[in-house]
C-alpha cells in the first residue's frame, strides 16, 4: 500500500492547502485486506511519516490511525521490488495529487506490477498516482483501461480549487473513465486493475481486492 507522503497541496489559486491521506481510506482498507488474510507493507515516498489529512478525523478513525503502526515505520517507495508482493494498492486523499502523481519510483512499479500480470487498485484520489506511469515512449501504462476516481463533480461539490482533475489528466492520457453517481459506493475492475470511486468507496475497494488475491 502506498501512501501519500504530502503534506500540503498548492491550489490553483498558488495558496498552499494542508492534505494527506485520507484516514478512512488507509484505515479501512488495511482492516478488510488483514482480515482477508492478506499481508499489508505500508510504503511512502522517501520513507516519510505520513500526515494524515485532519479533515478526514471526525472521531470514528482518530484512534485507528494513531494505532496503526506501520504508519510510523513506513518503507522506502524506492525501495520496493514489486517481486515481492502481489499486488500494490494506492488510497487517496489529497495528497497524491501532490507527490505519487509525479513519483519517477512509483510510475516504475506501477509498470512492473503491470507487465508481470499482477494486481494494481487505487481509491479515490489514488488513482493520481497512475498519472506517474508513463512509459519512456511517452505511452500511458493503463490506457485503454476502464477505471473509477474522485470524480470533478465531486471535487466541485467539495468546495477545493484543485490545481488540476485528475479525471481530466487521466482521460487525456487514455484512460475511460466509469463514474457513478457522486459519493456513491463504485468500483470498476478491468482486469487486474481494481479502482473506487471515492471514500464511500473503500470498503468494497477493498473487498475486491482481497477477493481478486484468492
Amino acid at each position: 500500500m502506498v501512501v501519500s507522503g504530502a503534506d500540503s497541496l498548492t491550489l490553483a489559486d498558488g495558496s498552499a492547502h494542508p492534505t494527506g491521506f485520507w484516514a478512512e481510506e488507509v484505515v479501512e482498507s488495511v482492516r478488510v485486506l488483514r482480515e482477508a488474510g492478506v499481508e499489508v507493507t505500508l510504503a511512502t515516498p522517501g520513507g516519510v511519516v505520513p500526515t494524515v489529512d485532519k479533515a478526514s478525523l471526525d472521531g470514528k478513525f482518530d484512534e485507528a490511525v494513531a494505532s496503526l503502526e506501520d504508519l510510523r515505520a513506513p518503507a522506502v517507495l524506492s525501495d520496493v521490488d514489486a517481486a515481492g508482493f502481489d499486488a500494490i494498492y494506492l488510497p487517496g486523499g489529497h495528497g497524491p495529487m501532490a507527490d505519487l502523481a509525479f513519483d519517477a519510483s512509483l510510475g516504475a512499479l506501477l509498470a512492473d506490477f503491470h507487465d508481470g500480470g499482477k494486481l494494481v487498485a487505487a481509491l479515490c484520489h489514488g488513482p493520481a498516482g497512475l498519472l506517474s506511469a508513463v512509459r519512456a515512449d511517452g505511452t500511458f501504462v493503463f490506457a485503454g483501461k476502464e477505471m473509477a476516481v474522485f470524480s470533478d463533480e465531486e471535487e466541485r461539490q467539495g468546495g477545493l480549487a484543485v490545481p488540476y482533475s485528475v479525471a481530466g489528466r487521466l482521460t487525456a492520457l487514455g484512460a475511460r473513465l466509469a463514474s457513478g453517481e457522486p459519493w456513491s459506493s463504485t468500483v470498476v475492475v478491468d482486469g487486474l486493475l481494481v479502482t473506487g470511486q471515492n471514500p464511500q468507496s473503500t470498503v468494497a475497494t477493498a473487498t475486491r481486492v482481497a477477493e481478486l488475491l484468492g
